[in-house]
């Protein structure tokens, strides 16, 4: 008897070990340098809320790891009816979380919201485009574009769709509610967002059951949590410690970053002293010894080189102290104070290249006072249109992977981002958006590129590697938009 009691209790041991070996292989821990701002995916730019998001809400389109666009919450591709209205069928049988059917009036109520003006979403700039959506039927939505607009499936892409009741709900932005293969479970506000998948997901079912989400802004600490396996996968990867992770994702030149200076007053209100910020900065330098070679020098231009619209033939402003200084002195701008504004732990190296920048400034004479922001106190500056920075660092991806949505963003006089008056630009751009020959209007693009280049709207820096540190269990390869999907997230044994 007591040698049965002895086996039953080492088989119980045993099956209890793999119980809860198996729970850990269906569990994964993301560390995140940035804890979301909110979780209404309508309202802020904010990377933290879209790796959460991205798992809870969904689109119209989706985007496949290689980059193609296919159908997702609708049935099949929309059809264009006239050059302004494109007609989607709705997958039958889908629900949000809470229950409320997905019909075409969460589509109707998604595209309102975004576009009312009091909601003063900072995404509005990916939908300018857009004027209405109408009900046909139950599963059948119209969505009508001021003019035509080559790049419409790209923002159906970027457009996630909300439940109608909940998102009138005063908890929405803590609550979310999507029709994804994940929800929420809790959010412990400066600790963790804790996601399980949804039983009733309408695809195939994730293999990764529960997603926990922590927020660590330093980079040392990520990976020594890494490595103690505390956590799966950490963001913002630095180049040097490439061979200390087990395993890494790797998207190429996925962040663009680069200093938005004030061209519309103060001392950067001169074409001549924008010229001297470029020159005055290294970016080789910064490319190799910040990025380890994980990045390369941007060519003059705020878009990488793999999307749609770049152009080939501007190059990248020299290193030239010497220059930089005369440039100065002729805009009587020699010793001038020059605020620069940015964020630590939301970006690859962003403090560090910051730093880096201001010294190269200092260097021809500049007196630069650095202004490191929490990130929501930062997205407030970068985003006042009414008191622009005098020079401000940021961070780009463009998951569209087209001009647009940078060029409206920050190029665009009217831009959430910019720091211009130029209409002519404006004008350029509100023209190619239009544009349904993409040869001519990639022409068009390459107007604005030149354009921008010569009057040194920004100081463009390097294209970034953005780099994943993964544990040995894991098997994931991020996609070309580096979204955090954790339905494609393997856990090996």
């Amino acid at each position: 008897m007591a040698r049965r009691a002895v086996v039953l209790a080492c088989a119980g041991a045993s099956m209890w070990a793999l119980a809860a070996g198996a729970t850990r292989a269906q569990e994964i821990v993301i560390a995140l340098g940035s804890e979301p701002t909110t979780l209404d995916p309508q309202i802020r730019q904010d990377g933290g809320e879209r790796a959460v998001n991205d798992n809870i809400y969904e689109a119209l389109i989706f985007r496949t790891p290689k980059g193609e666009l296919v159908p997702g919450l609708a049935a099949e591709m929309p059809r264009l009816l006239d050059p302004t209205t494109w007609q989607f069928r709705l997958r039958a049988g889908v629900k949000f979380h809470n229950g409320e059917p997905f019909t075409a009036d969460a589509v109707v109520a998604s595209i309102a919201r975004m576009l009312d003006p009091a909601v003063r979403s900072e995404n509005l700039s990916y939908f300018s485009t857009l004027v209405r959506a109408e009900k046909v039927d139950d599963l059948t939505v119209n969505v009508v574009t001021k003019a035509p607009d080559s790049v419409f499936l790209s923002r159906m892409y970027w457009l996630k769709i909300i439940p109608p009741q909940h998102a009138r709900s005063p908890g929405f932005a803590t609550q979310p509610v999507g029709t994804g293969p994940y929800r929420l479970v809790e959010w412990v506000r400066g600790e963790r967002v804790v996601l399980a998948a949804n039983p009733d997901y309408w695809g195939a079912k994730p293999g990764v059951q529960r997603v926990t989400y922590r927020f660590v802004s330093e980079i040392g600490t990520r990976l020594s949590g890494l490595l103690a396996r505390e956590f799966d996968i950490i963001s913002n990867l630095q180049p040097e410690y490439v061979k200390r992770a087990p395993k890494i994702g790797r998207v190429p030149a996925l962040e663009v970053p680069v200093v938005i200076p004030n061209a519309i007053s103060g001392v950067t209100a001169d074409a001549r002293v924008r010229l001297a910020l470029n020159l005055a900065v290294d970016k080789k330098a910064i490319a190799e010894k910040l990025f380890g070679g994980f990045a390369s020098v941007s060519d003059g231009q705020f878009i990488s080189a793999t999307w749609f619209g770049h152009d080939p033939t501007i190059n990248a402003y020299p290193y030239d102290p010497a220059k930089a200084r005369a440039l100065l002195k002729e805009a009587g701008a020699g010793g001038a104070a020059i605020e620069l504004v940015g964020t630590a732990g939301r970006w690859l190296k962003d403090r560090e290249t910051v730093e880096a920048i201001a010294a190269y400034w200092q260097a021809v004479g500049l007196k630069v006072d650095v202004k490191i922001l929490e990130f929501d106190g930062y997205l407030k500056r970068l985003f006042d249109r009414q008191s622009r920075p005098q020079a401000i660092y940021v961070s780009h991806a463009n998951p569209l992977l087209h001009a647009d949505r940078t060029l409206s963003d920050y190029y665009h006089e009217k831009g959430r981002g910019s720091s211009n008056k130029d209409a002519e630009l404006a004008a350029l751009i509100e023209r190619a958006r239009s544009e349904t020959d993409p040869a001519k209007q990639a022409e068009i693009y390459h107007m604005v590129m030149k354009r921008a280049h010569e009057q040194a709207y920004f100081v463009t820096l390097v294209g970034i590697d953005v780099l994943y540190g993964l544990s040995q269990r894991m098997d994931w390869t991020p996609g070309v938009d580096g979204k955090f999907l954790a339905k494609d997230m393997k856990v090996t044994r």
